[in-house]
């Protein structure tokens, strides 16, 4: 099995491939187990999701928090820890099989593939060329370089003098006011967006189950998707839990709903729902939110909503609702729009392989590589390839919900079963 990518995606299909008895050629041009997530040192960046639900396998829901208690003595299920502890944990899944002979890490990085119908060759930059019967395109977030006058977000840059324009108001934007608050900075920050919304927050003890009536609505579209949420809320709120409680229980039935929802449906989505789903499922640590509003609360973190224009000689010209001007004297401006951009423009040389080939093709949303809900690929002409699958942020467009580490974790476990079945 070849796995190009070795972000969280590929290390832990990885490792349940070996599992499964499989022998794994992993190619990763950067450290295994870190990808764009994990890559972090900084304490204050933590986790969107307790340790409790952070396993990398579904039989053994425990195993992270196992981890953790033999590495240092202790562990808190409902605890939110640093993501560079999670790296730390990726790279030990694969630590006992450093030198087995089914296992080959390859630093390099993967630039080309020939599918051959029946197995699949795959090129590296280094010249080095692997064989195998499957390829998987584990390659996570392409995180395009930061526009002009711009600096990209988790890079070490310095503490500002002056204020800081955070552009975007996801959880990236979340970890750079950490960092920044961590450091020092005294200059003051500001988060603009179109909207102008935070990601909600996680209470500090995990909300009640919730069982989800037996009317979800598959294959209806957003609108009456949206009600039926609101009345599912409602229902849970009036009888004394938390709205929490109810996105939880939903999100195992998202990659559902969104393969059933009607391609106009999805677009009406994305047009307008998803930022609204996005802030309330995923989710900052309460401990985060805490500071975010303590740096509110002084003013020394601003939030507002406003589009940014243009650039020039620190000065960003923004766009306010209703169609004002407003022009701020900036000593840095980070991009914190997070990683939903052109899939093409994007694309690593690999992805860009394949869709110059016509070996792959955009989905028509252009959220991603079109693949089929089991991540196989689909060429230009409409074929489906027998030997590459894509799994983790490159098969978005199929599933939707596939970038968090408990919807990974139950599709690269599937794909490993269909590669080797019947054998752990």
């Amino acid at each position: 099995m070849l796995i190009a990518g070795g972000g969280a995606t590929g290390t832990i299909l990885s490792a349940q491939l070996l599992r499964r008895g499989a022998r794994v050629s992993l190619v990763e041009r950067n450290t295994v187990g870190e990808g764009v997530a994990y890559s972090t040192r900084d304490p204050a960046h933590l986790l969107n999701t307790r340790s409790a639900a952070m396993s990398a396998f579904p039989d053994i829901p425990g195993d992270f928090v196992d981890w953790l208690l033999r590495d240092r003595g202790e562990a808190d299920p409902a605890v939110f820890e640093s993501r560079a502890d999670y790296a730390r944990y990726l790279k030990h899944l694969l630590a006992p099989w450093q030198g087995h002979p089914r296992l080959r890490i390859l630093r390099d990085e993967a630039v080309a593939v020939d599918d051959r119908g029946t197995s699949v060759t795959l090129h590296c930059a280094g010249g080095e060329v692997l064989a195998g019967d499957r390829l998987v395109l584990a390659t996570g977030h392409a995180v395009p370089e930061a526009e002009p006058g711009m600096r990209q977000p988790w890079r070490e840059g310095g503490t500002p003098d002056g204020l800081v324009l955070l552009v975007g108001t996801g959880l990236t934007m979340v970890d750079e006011v950490l960092s920044l608050l961590e450091a020092g900075h005294r200059g003051g920050m500001l988060a603009i967006s179109r909207r102008g919304l935070l990601p909600r927050h996680h209470l500090e003890e995990p909300p009640r189950p919730v069982i989800l009536p037996d009317d979800v609505p598959v294959g209806e579209g957003p609108a009456t998707i949206a009600r039926w949420l609101r009345r599912t809320v409602a229902r849970e709120v009036a009888s004394g839990g938390d709205w929490r409680g109810v996105v939880d229980a939903v999100r195992p039935e998202v990659q559902t709903l969104w393969r059933a929802m009607p391609e106009a449906g999805r677009r009406v989505f994305l047009r307008h729902g998803a930022v609204w789903w996005d802030v309330h499922r995923h989710r900052m640590p309460p401990g985060s939110r805490a500071r975010l509003d303590a740096a509110m609360a002084d003013g020394s973190f601003r939030l507002q909503r406003a589009r940014l224009q243009g650039l020039a000689d620190g000065t960003a010209r923004l766009c306010l609702p209703g169609g004002g001007v407003e022009d701020v004297a900036t000593a840095a401006v980070i991009d914190c729009r997070g990683i939903r951009r052109d899939p093409e423009r994007s694309a690593s040389p690999l992805i860009a392989g394949l869709l110059g080939s016509g070996m792959a093709r955009i989905d028509p949303l252009r959220l991603g590589l079109d693949v089929t809900p089991q991540g196989a690929i689909i060429a230009r002409d409409g074929t489906v390839s027998q030997t590459i699958h894509a799994a983790g942020p490159p098969s978005r467009a199929a599933l939707w919900e596939i970038t968090a580490i408990p919807d990974i974790r139950e599709q690269v476990a599937r794909l490993a079963a269909s590669f080797v079945p019947g054998c752990e």
